[in-house]
């Protein structure tokens, strides 16, 4: 690591314009062969290829940091000043942040990905590679410090110079005994030394026997928990065994026994517990002192109140008693709430699993009740009973679904509140029957806004947008007044909680709701402009454009349309306005507001906001300025042919903003500006690129058979030759026009189409968009697929014979539909394709254990109807009932742990193909999901899909794989990439 002053040369500068004017000059003699010195991208490139990852200003705006992330190695992190003058790099540097007060930047240092991935595979052991390390950086000094054997640190969010880090336990190698002698495993969570190192001073407190530490965000205190080491060996071990016996079926009599002998344990001295130390003077006091279990920390906005929750059963306990501990700061915690706390509920508890919060103002603290566990038999023998999931027609969910999210719905809480200023006791506020609660004015309000589906949710087994009912809830007497009943659409309450907003879907339009009044009004009420989504074509409601946000004092709420904001007053009988003024239907352009301060709740009408903006027309996207109060139209800062601008994010302190951009031509890179009018590239990723033959892309338009306007984008080899032929491939999924200007990296593809890869080698790519008519959506693919491509066929660049499909997913089905309607595709490759409506509308998406039914009647699938009413459209947009049609080879992926479409699916196609003949290749990636998600399994992809689409498109030689297979008897033996001069028959 090394601190760098950039080196700003006269003589540099005039070197510089030498061979920049040299450059020039060689062009015009060079440029008919520089396009053919540039390589194709091959398989090797993929890992070395970057993106940016965490990125973070400090709160003066004076510094940021990024990390470069390559798709498989270390990570390097930069730490530098805003104006690029001042560089720290930090080699596989994790975990950036700066201090509050912005004086200090602290990292940790990781292993080398090389020995982290030869413990994964065994190769090491962890105690053979390094540990982690803190680097702190001084960034007024330019000082870096290291401190090695670091297993993780903090510093306080908002202000103060402090970090405090737990050391690793480090083996002396030296003092070690016979290193035969089998070795004690170090529990994860041991008791360990806790460092408080006072930046500014260089002081450092050391505590011993720490599990964890919490700051509070103003740097006032540090709460620390602390264990006796015995005693955490004394539960391992108690649990070990308690374990063990409950796997071998004995009695929870001799599990009691073997928990008591391990009582023998000898204690270290105390006290232990939780502690909180004063970071101005170092003092040390004692919150709670004892045996037990302490989590869910959390202190109040001032940092002045700090609430946790606690148990002291002993390990073996089957039904843990938890409660919540309050301390005002640094006085002794107390209890605040137990199970047997007035307002509890009968066999209720209080919920280990929600972490207590205090209102902003400090008046309110808001828990986690639950119903009291079931405990586990211990003493039953598994042998002795079935084990069986028994599906109920009437459960709010199906037992897939139940399954899925047990350990969620194990670990689900209620909403209780206690007022601190009279604390007499719990109000539950939230039930079974009423789940869902969010706080209003961050806690200050007299109410809470609630919501539920209970009653409703047998339903979204077919329809997947369902209804809830919406609820305010007085925190003083838990009294609940209905807003809004059995509502499609959704419903949001405002900052200060006087009005309720909501979306009808059925209807399109939006209401308000008075809280005091409980009167109802209809917003866009005489409006023409949609607020539903126009472009929406799935057999459902259309959601909305949704809210952009509200002006303070809950005085009005801003909406979109599809292209401008409407500002709509919700405590007073103004008229609606637009606040872009009616610019954004006009130029095409949609605008969204970009709140660039997490604290903010509501913009002031006067202040200037960014609107994030998106040219429709030519997909260009950037910023506009404006203000809600007023008529003027919004300023425009810029529009450019790049993507990423909805990435801004600005110093907390300080008028200072950084983004990230790119197009398909350009690499994603950090940008700073402060004005909008001039930027600072802080980064230059992949500069690689310029050694390999890219690509251009441009939209393309044209007319289907039945009229409609359509619109697709097409690619072209950056060395393209309009007097060469071309092969082309086409690919898609939905509308993908949107991305004209999106950067993709070369990488291994989880079953869909890299693009730039097979640009670079020289093929077309094209990207049409596809609109659908319910209950076709066969026809719908037909229709502007087919004809995007016979468009493209009138060019003599493009080779007629030479064309293939490729999709994944819903793409997937497409592509096995259009196999069975024409034969103008060469070859064709399909990704966990549905072939079979009617066996795969009764099945389960196992990833979240729900009905496929919703998908067919009112979503992607876009049949409308259910199988029985609309048997005939199932039938129709089935391929697997017209495979003696194709006449086009496939290739299809579907793997057996396929979480979204059932895998048989697959299986289905690949056995109607074997059957009758066609030539048709089933990749299942073992184990592997719907999108391949193990990197091997991705790089093993791409070069198959490159091997089948150059066999048919560019006449080369076929792999093994293709022509012979790949016999179980040589699975891991043998991947069959070897190129043969065999045909396939």
């Amino acid at each position: 690591m090394k601190l760098k002053q950039e080196q700003n040369n006269q003589s540099k500068r005039q070197t510089k314009k030498f061979f920049k004017q040299l450059s020039f000059a060689l062009l015009a003699f060079g440029s008919l062969s520089v396009h053919a010195q540039k390589k194709p991208l091959d398989h090797s490139v993929y890992d070395s290829w970057e993106s940016i990852g965490t990125k973070q200003f400090s709160n003066n705006g004076q510094w940021i940091l990024y990390q470069v992330t390559p798709q498989e190695g270390d990570k390097t992190l930069f730490i530098k000043t805003t104006d690029g003058q001042k560089e720290l790099k930090v080699e596989r540097g994790e975990k950036p942040i700066f201090t509050g007060d912005s004086n200090y930047a602290l990292f940790s240092i990781r292993p080398t990905y090389a020995d982290l991935k030869a413990v994964k595979v065994k190769k090491k052991k962890e105690d053979e590679i390094a540990k982690d390390s803190l680097g702190i950086f001084n960034l007024k000094s330019g000082a870096v410090d290291k401190i090695a054997n670091i297993k993780s640190f903090k510093t306080p969010d908002k202000k103060g110079d402090f970090v405090a880090y737990l050391l690793e336990k480090v083996k002396d190698s030296a003092n070690a005994k016979d290193s035969k002698a089998p070795k004690k495993k170090t529990s994860k969570d041991a008791p360990l030394d806790l460092v408080l190192k006072d930046l500014v001073n260089n002081d450092d407190t050391v505590f011993t026997d720490v599990v964890d530490y919490y700051f509070d965000d103003n740097g006032q205190y540090l709460v620390i928990v602390t264990k006796d080491p015995k005693q955490k060996e004394k539960e391992d071990k108690a649990k070990k065994e308690v374990e063990s016996k409950e796997k071998e079926n004995i009695e929870s009599s001799d599990v009691v026994k073997v928990t008591e002998q391990t009582s023998e344990v000898e204690e270290s001295k105390g006290p232990f517990g939780v502690f909180v130390v004063d970071l101005k003077t170092k003092k040390k006091t004692t919150l709670l002192e004892g045996k037990g279990k302490y989590t869910q920390f959390n202190f109040d906005e001032s940092g002045k109140q700090l609430a946790f929750v606690a148990n002291d059963d002993e390990e073996k306990t089957l039904v843990k008693t938890y409660k919540v501990y309050y301390s005002t700061l640094p006085r002794e915690a107390s209890e605040i709430a137990t199970d047997k706390t007035t307002g509890v509920p009968n066999n209720w508890v209080i919920s280990e699993n929600y972490k207590p919060q205090f209102s902003k103002n400090g008046k309110r603290m808001f828990l986690g009740i639950a119903p009291t566990p079931v405990a586990k038999d211990t003493t039953l023998i598994a042998e002795d009973h079935a084990v069986v999931d028994i599906w109920h027609y009437k459960e709010d969910y199906i037992q897939p679904q139940q399954l899925v999210n047990l350990e969620k719905d194990l670990k689900k809480s209620y909403l209780a509140t206690i007022d601190l200023t009279r604390n007499k006791g719990i109000l539950a506020l939230a039930d079974q029957t009423l789940d869902r609660m969010q706080l209003v004015d961050e806690g200050n309000s007299n109410i809470v806004f609630g919501s539920t589906d209970f009653g409703k949710r047998v339903e979204r087994q077919w329809n997947i947008s369902g209804s809830a009912s919406y609820y305010i809830v007085d925190v003083n007497t838990g009294k609940r007044t209905e807003v809004v009943s059995d509502l499609p659409g959704l419903a949001r309450i405002s900052p200060k909680g006087t009005a309720v907003v909501y979306y009808n879907s059925e209807e399109g339009n939006w209401y308000a709701y008075d809280v005091k009044t409980k009167i109802t009004k209809h917003l866009n009420k005489q409006l023409s402009v949609s607020f539903a989504d126009e472009q929406f074509d799935m057999p459902d409601n259309a959601s909305a454009y949704g809210i952009k946000g509200w002006t303070d004092n809950d005085e009005s709420v801003l909406i979109g349309d599809r292209y401008d904001i409407w500002e709509f007053f919700l405590n007073s009988n103004k008229a609606p306005r637009m606040v872009t003024n009616g610019y954004g239907r006009e130029h095409k352009v949609s605008f969204d507001i970009l709140n660039l301060d997490s604290d903010k709740k509501s913009y002031n009408r006067s202040e200037h906001l960014i609107f994030a903006a998106f040219n429709e027309l030519n997909k260009d996207a950037g910023y506009y300025s404006g203000v809600i109060k007023g008529n003027k139209i919004p300023k425009k800062l810029w529009m450019q042919p790049y993507s990423g601008f909805n990435s801004l994010f600005k110093a907390k302190n300080a008028k200072v903003y950084g983004y990230v951009k790119g197009s398909f031509k350009e690499s994603i890179n950090l940008y700073v500006t402060k004005d909008f009018k001039e930027e600072v590239k802080l980064s230059n990723l992949n500069a690689q690129q310029a050694n390999y033959n890219w690509g251009t892309n441009e939209l393309i338009h044209w007319t289907t058979p039945k009229g409609y306007e359509a619109t697709g984008v097409l690619f072209k080899p950056e060395n393209f030759d309009p007097n060469k032929k071309y092969p082309m491939i086409v690919y898609f999924y939905e509308k993908l026009s949107d991305n004209l200007h999106r950067y993709e990296a070369p990488a291994p593809t989880p079953s869909r189409l890299n693009i730039p890869f097979y640009v670079s080698n020289e093929y077309l790519v094209f990207t049409p968009d596809i609109s659908y008519v319910d209950g076709y959506p066969g026809k719908s693919a037909e229709e502007f697929i087919n004809s995007g491509v016979e468009f493209l066929k009138q060019n003599s660049w493009v080779n007629p014979d030479k064309i293939a499909i490729q999709g994944q997913s819903w793409g997937g089905y497409q592509v096995a539909h259009l196999i069975t309607v024409t034969d103008m595709y060469a070859a064709a490759w399909s990704g966990a394709p549905v072939v079979n409506m009617t066996s795969a509308y009764g099945g389960i998406r196992w990833q979240s254990g729900m009905s496929r039914q919703f998908q067919y009647e009112k979503t992607q699938s876009r049949i409308g109807q259910t199988l029985w009413d609309g048997y005939d459209l199932y039938i129709e947009n089935s391929p697997l009932f017209n495979m003696p049609a194709v006449t086009t080879p496939v290739a299809i992926m579907h793997n057996d742990n396929d979480g979204a479409v059932p895998w048989y699916q697959g299986i289905e196609m690949f056995m109607a193909l074997r059957r009758l003949g066609k030539p048709a290749w089933l990749l299942n990636y073992n184990g592997d999901e719907h999108n391949l998600m193990k990197r091997q399994n991705r790089k093993d992809i791409q070069i198959r899909q490159q091997q089948f689409f150059d066999y048919y498109l560019k006449d080369a030689k076929a792999p093994v794989w293709m022509v012979k297979g790949i016999p179980a008897t040589m699975k891991g033996k043998d991947w069959g990439f070897d190129l043969v001069e065999d045909k396939v028959e």
